[in-house]
């Protein structure tokens, strides 16, 4: 992993958890050509969903943004399974984001910032991506909110 990405992951205080293994029939990533297909992330913590329930009834939008941290400190997480390295990663190409949503809940964009946030902040220029944020009636596990990535490998 560069130094940068590193330095910046320690300053934020971040220590990125082991890979979570797959909780059905999928693989958590697929490498096609320079592309990296990371399956969708839950808010995991410690092993464990930290942030369940609908956002706008049972989730209030600090901690669905938490929510969002945590999903995107497991798609790095992921990528560093996939690639062994952050460095390696030349640009994240795209987040979907799915937010687990009360009826009338119409701040799924601002959910879904807590990780473009972080992603940023962490990588850099390489951070920046396109992305959707989604509301659904429900996620898998009672989750809160769900993200999976593309990213573009480096050489």
């Amino acid at each position: 992993m560069s130094e940068t990405i590193d330095n910046r992951l320690e300053a934020m205080g971040i220590r990125l958890p082991v890979a979570a293994a797959p909780a059905a029939n999928y693989v958590p990533y697929v490498i096609s050509g320079n592309l990296l297909y990371l399956s969708g992330q839950l808010p995991m913590e410690d092993g464990k969903i930290a942030v369940t329930g609908l956002a706008g009834a049972d989730v209030d939008l600090a901690a669905a943004q938490r929510a969002a941290e945590l999903c995107a400190i497991n798609i790095l997480a992921q990528a560093k399974a996939a690639l062994g390295d952050l460095g390696r990663i030349a640009r994240v190409i795209k987040l979907n984001g799915f937010v687990a949503s009360a009826p009338g809940f119409t701040e799924q964009h601002l959910v879904i910032n807590g990780a473009s946030n972080l992603i940023a902040n962490v990588l850099g220029d390489a951070g920046k991506h396109a992305r959707a944020a989604v509301g659904m009636a429900a996620l898998p596990l009672n989750a809160a909110v769900e993200i999976d990535a593309i990213l573009e490998i480096g050489q």
